[in-house]
């Protein structure tokens, strides 16, 4: 794991996928957009962190009718601040189904590939939460 951004770094990823849930939230008359965003064991992303999130919700704010209108939508991010292992404990307690999911920015024919900073991050939170990892890693070292 380094201490830089990543080289998987999407540029601006996160703020394109809130505005766009931002969006469908306020035709929905939605008062919450949730985002499964972490800041506790992740790889370095900016937006990830608390202060993107802060300020994403004073966005809204500004750029909505229902901000305006004094109606705005709350940013809701429920694992921001779980540990990976966390994470996992929760999830498995509301059956999340681990062994169709998939953490891996570079798959090998389906497979999580099992080296990158996801994989590791992955491994390491379902050997701390004490749960079996399901995933399919196209190299079984462990």
């Amino acid at each position: 794991m380094a201490s830089d951004i990543p080289v998987t770094y999407v540029p601006a990823r996160n703020t394109v996928l809130l505005a766009l849930a931002l969006a469908h939230a306020e035709t929905l008359g939605a008062e919450d957009v949730f985002v499964g965003v972490n800041a506790i064991d992740y790889s370095g992303y900016p937006d990830c962190r608390p202060a993107f999130l802060r300020a994403f919700e004073h966005l809204a704010k500004l750029a909505t009718k229902a901000g305006v209108e004094g109606r705005p939508l709350r940013i809701q991010a429920p694992l921001l601040r779980l540990t990976k292992a966390g994470i996992v404990r929760l999830g498995a307690s509301l059956g999340v189904p681990y062994r169709i999911t998939l953490s891996c920015y570079d798959p090998v024919r389906g497979r999580a590939c099992g080296r990158c900073d996801a994989c590791t991050l992955r491994r390491k939170g379902f050997a701390e939460a004490g749960v079996p990892d399901p995933t399919l890693y196209a190299r079984e070292e462990r």
